[in-house]
């Protein structure tokens, strides 16, 4: 992982940068027993806003510096607005209107998004080990959270060059069944799923401009505050009985989701997004679906498929390229200039040998060359 020496020194700062994505991942599977009983914006709300108010609290035991000028509080409402409202209220509905496999899917491939931010604004270098390990990210969550059924009729479909013929007796043109599809995802609610991943990802590219003019963990416990106030606000005028079906046993996944999986969660996301490479932060959310899925195997008694450990497999792989991309782009350049070293030498023993028949012929030439040597008029007189 590519961090400062400021990350790097912490204790335990290898567990601490996956930290968030364990959390997120176990938030989720706590959180699937309470989203039936409410509803997503209130929902939303309640996981951020008391998050921040945690966050604050931490951050005035450490002694951090709030937010002082205009600048600083712009930059914090902005991040607020995406990162906290429209992150947070996209995805709340997009749960609500997708399933959990595909949302997964669409709601994680951010750091897609967030590498191209980071190459065109940061000059970040991904190079080819970082763009092949982003793409076997995205196929292994799509893996993780697509149903079987979904991946095996798209090979089979492929193969057979006919669309959909295994599901449907219609007969349809490809431009029909294009736009079939199209109205379908923004039906079901996936197009929320991508809206929400695009504004995590231009979130965790904010970071770097608020940090300018405010306190990393200051600025995130407030942008949580101002995010989840909005949410809040829309839920008690568009919504109605947020809290009367909750169970008991509810309160405690709300906890949990509230103080792991926010407040100690994008505390650190953020702190760490503060410096370093963003695409290897934001690669490591490819982890979260695996986290998820693991735990909800332990606890739920929830069966992976082969096909699902096939995606596993994958989606470490990518992280393992992404975030070792610099060594092997190193290694790959060390190999380069030592090919070109040797196709050199080879050359100049080439030339060596092929010069080598003329300086022969030159020696000998000398060897058998007489010079004349003429007395001067001073010697020849008595």
């Amino acid at each position: 992982m590519q961090f400062n020496e400021r990350v790097s020194r912490l204790p335990f700062a290898p567990l601490l940068l996956i930290s968030p994505f364990f959390l997120w991942g176990t938030a989720m599977v706590a959180m699937k027993g309470v989203i039936p009983h409410t509803t997503p914006l209130f929902l939303a709300g309640l996981r951020i806003l008391p998050a921040g108010v945690l966050i604050l609290i931490v951050a005035a035991i450490m002694g951090r510096p709030q937010p002082k000028s205009w600048k600083a509080w712009l930059w914090i409402l902005l991040f607020a607005l995406v990162d906290g409202a429209l992150f947070q209220g996209f995805l709340a509905e997009g749960l609500v209107k997708t399933g959990a496999g595909l949302g997964s899917v669409m709601i994680d491939s951010q750091p897609l998004a967030v590498a191209l931010m980071s190459c065109w604004l940061f000059q970040e270098q991904i190079g080819l080990w970082g763009w092949l390990g982003l793409m076997l990210g995205v196929t292994g969550i799509a893996l993780i959270g697509l149903p079987d059924e979904w991946i095996l009729s798209i090979f089979s479909q492929i193969s057979q060059l006919n669309i959909f013929s295994q599901t449907t007796n219609i007969s349809q043109t490809p431009s029909s069944e294009i736009l079939l599809i199209s109205r379908s995802l923004f039906e079901s609610g996936e197009w929320l799923m991508l809206l929400a991943a695009l504004s995590m990802a231009v979130g965790t590219v904010m970071i770097r401009f608020v940090i300018r003019y405010a306190d990393p963990v200051s600025a995130t416990g407030w942008h949580m505050i101002l995010g989840g106030l909005p949410l809040w606000c829309i839920s008690a005028v568009t919504e109605s009985e947020q809290w009367i079906n909750l169970l008991p046993s509810d309160s405690i996944a709300l906890a949990y989701a509230t103080v792991f999986g926010s407040a100690i969660a994008y505390g650190l996301f953020f702190y760490f997004a503060s410096s370093g490479s963003l695409t290897s932060l934001s690669s490591l959310t490819f982890l979260t679906p695996v986290f998820a899925l693991i735990f909800g195997s332990l606890l739920l008694s929830e069966v992976l498929s082969p096909l699902q450990w096939a995606g596993v497999c994958l989606t470490l792989l990518s992280v393992y390229l992404i975030n070792q991309r610099q060594n092997l782009m190193s290694e790959d350049t060390r190999v380069s200039v030592n090919e070109r070293k040797v196709r050199k030498c080879k050359v100049n023993e080439k030339n060596i040998r092929e010069k080598q028949p003329f300086q022969k012929v030159s020696a000998k030439k000398l060897h058998h060359l007489t010079v004349n040597v003429r007395k001067s008029d001073s010697e020849i007189l008595p």
